[in-house]
């Protein structure tokens, strides 16, 4: 019973491959459309991941700057440094005497004169921190968290890259989501025409069909087996333009990392968006094909 189930079915599959090679240039233009209409909101969504990686080489992880009190003597440093030691929110972090401090401030040739006018050291002794999370929200919690301690005058973070990357990220997940949206509709409106003018071509034959008993389900099945098919074809088009759009783009990134000392480069899409993206253009071909079926086969009746 199986083997009868698997071969009808393989007969379907392997008629529907003959049907799309008979109408080679119709079969392409809606191969193509689909893959091109995949690879939009694909490779956004590759971009949007990308961005935070590139982001962080570009401006370094988010750090924050703490200030010790003017008082604090080698006790209190010791105690600020294990805090951050056992802290799992820090990644590293660099310990920066007031001394050091005001012999980077002399050398700076904007406030030399000003530096070696001080009668004393003004300045604290501070830790520069590089956090692990780059959310806004975890960053102000570490923030809340040092400026605790009693030997911390000031901690210090600038939030403002943070947010727009957040933001950036936000509006790229929002572009992505309303772009499958909108031409996963134009999809199956493309699929549910195609699947329609077949049912139209093929009248006299779903009329004999069903004239010699022929079961809905056996009439539906070439044309729900074309319409996944087209949708499978278009994903593996939608991951060639995708595959090359970014090698293309590594290409001119590399040049671009090589003068900044950068390592730019863009990840492809893993095997497990690879597997969705093709399941997701298979069902919405099988979606159309289905809708158009439903729509237009019901209204054949045998004469």
């Amino acid at each position: 019973m199986i083997k009868a189930w698997l071969s009808q079915h393989w007969r379907v599959f392997i008629f529907t491959l003959k049907r799309l090679v008979s109408t080679p240039v119709t079969s392409l233009l809606s191969i193509i459309v689909i893959g091109i209409a995949f690879s939009l909101p694909a490779g956004i969504y590759i971009l949007t991941e990308n961005l935070q990686k590139i982001s962080g080489q570009t401006v370094g992880s988010p750090q924050m700057s703490l200030y010790l009190k003017l008082s604090a003597n080698e006790n209190d440093i010791n105690e600020v440094r294990q805090q951050l030691e056992e802290n799992e929110q820090v990644i590293r972090y660099q310990f920066v005497p007031k001394q050091v401090a005001l012999q980077q401030l002399q050398q700076n040739s904007s406030l030399a004169d000003v530096a070696s006018g001080l009668k004393y050291n003004p300045l604290p002794d501070a830790f520069i921190v590089d956090a692990q999370d780059s959310t806004t929200e975890a960053l102000k919690q570490l923030q809340i968290t040092l400026q605790e301690r009693p030997e911390i005058d000031h901690v210090q973070f600038d939030a403002v890259w943070v947010e727009r990357l957040n933001a950036l990220l936000g509006l790229g997940r929002t572009v992505v989501l309303l772009l499958a949206i909108l031409l996963s509709v134009a999809i199956i409106a493309v699929m549910f025409n195609t699947i329609r003018l077949q049912i139209l071509t093929k009248q006299e034959e779903i009329e004999v069909s069903r004239l010699i008993g022929a079961t809905n389900s056996f009439i539906q099945r070439p044309f729900l087996y074309f319409g996944a098919t087209q949708g499978l074809l278009g994903g593996i088009v939608a991951l060639c333009i995708i595959m090359f759009s970014i090698q293309t783009m590594n290409n001119e990134l590399t040049e671009i990392g090589r003068l900044y000392t950068l390592n730019l480069h863009l990840q492809q899409l893993s095997t497990g968006d690879n597997v969705s993206l093709l399941a997701f253009s298979t069902w919405l071909g099988w979606l159309g094909a289905r809708i158009s079926v439903a729509s237009h086969l019901w209204q054949i009746e045998p004469k």
